[in-house]
């Protein structure tokens, strides 16, 4: 079963960015980027590891950097239970 965006930044993921700086297999000298983006796990970033050593494993692209941002979309102050309820007519 899949998990649906909100229930993973309910249980503590957020929003991790990776810009990732690999090598042209063709032609080495020459840097090119790619940007990933998925719901992580900081400070560990389980999902990014996963996907950087598909890259290692599959992809001839040789990774010369990789720059990493993640912000928690929902906090824990943020979630509270309402107190009140009022109706309009």
């Amino acid at each position: 079963m899949t998990e649906t965006h909100l229930s993973k930044q309910l249980m503590g993921y957020g929003l991790t960015t990776a810009n990732i700086i690999y090598r042209l297999p063709d032609h080495p000298a020459i840097l090119q980027n790619y940007i990933w983006q998925e719901y992580d796990l900081h400070p560990h970033f389980p999902e990014l590891k996963k996907f950087l050593d598909f890259w290692s494993a599959k992809l001839e692209g040789a990774i010369h950097s990789v720059l990493v941002a993640h912000q928690g979309l929902i906090k824990p102050a943020e979630l509270r239970l309402v107190g009140h309820e009022l109706q309009l007519h």
